[in-house]
């Protein structure tokens, strides 16, 4: 991924997007931060860096992402977008790896269905699932199973076993709590896949840095753009 077209450098408006996606921000913080180091921008402008740059940086992380285990826990929670809740749909693994996330206007069956579709499409097949008594979450794995000939995911509920998905959640809310809900669906997919990709990186989820003890979760943000 290249950034062009800009007129400030590529590494002030990777270090902006980076700091908004990763730290309690907002744009008007960033745009204050940044005249104290010289670079005066319009909070706009950051806004508009952010919606545009952070789906390509998704997608180059995308291509190198480790692979997770086969035993997920998958919980959904919610953000505001345009003062109603909406449901963001997430799975980690046993070892707390992100599987994939989703958001979604309705939390239901056919939202739980889409959210495995694109988290298996991405992640490959789970031999377990562990959700909470979600009914939704329930009908969305055996409406996969039966729309797959030879799939059987096991469904298993223990709530306790959830706690890693539930306490991952922390990690969206105490980013978002600050913005006070999103002002469209767009933008909150955006910037709640921005988040999500940070936070993977300070799991240590990029592959070609799995190994690397030195490279900092900064350090693999600025490789992805590369």
């Amino acid at each position: 991924m290249k950034v062009k077209g800009y007129r400030y450098p590529a590494d002030i408006i990777l270090q902006s997007v980076r700091w908004y996606l990763r730290y309690n921000l907002s744009y008007r913080d960033l745009e204050e931060m940044l005249e104290e180091r010289g670079v005066f921008v319009d909070h706009t402008s950051i806004f508009r860096w952010v919606i545009r740059l952070t789906p390509q940086l998704e997608a180059e992380f995308r291509k190198c992402k480790a692979p997770v285990g086969s035993r997920w826990r998958l919980d959904e929670t919610y953000v505001k977008v345009k003062g109603q809740h909406r449901f963001l749909y997430r799975a980690v693994d046993k070892a707390g790896h992100t599987v994939d996330f989703l958001l979604t206007a309705r939390r239901d069956r056919a939202a739980a269905l889409r959210f495995l579709e694109k988290a298996i499409g991405q992640s490959g097949l789970p031999e377990l699932i562990n959700i909470d008594k979600s009914g939704a979450n329930t009908a969305g794995i055996e409406d996969y199973n039966d729309a797959h000939e030879g799939v059987e995911i096991e469904i298993r509920q223990c709530k306790y076993l959830n706690n890693i998905v539930e306490q991952d959640h922390r990690n969206i809310k105490r980013r978002t709590r600050p913005m006070l809900g999103f002002k469209s669906f767009r933008t909150a997919r955006i910037v709640l896949g921005g988040i999500e990709l940070v936070h993977m990186l300070r799991k240590g989820q990029l592959a070609s840095a799995a190994g690397d003890a030195r490279m900092s979760p900064a350090e693999a943000f600025y490789q992805l753009a590369a």
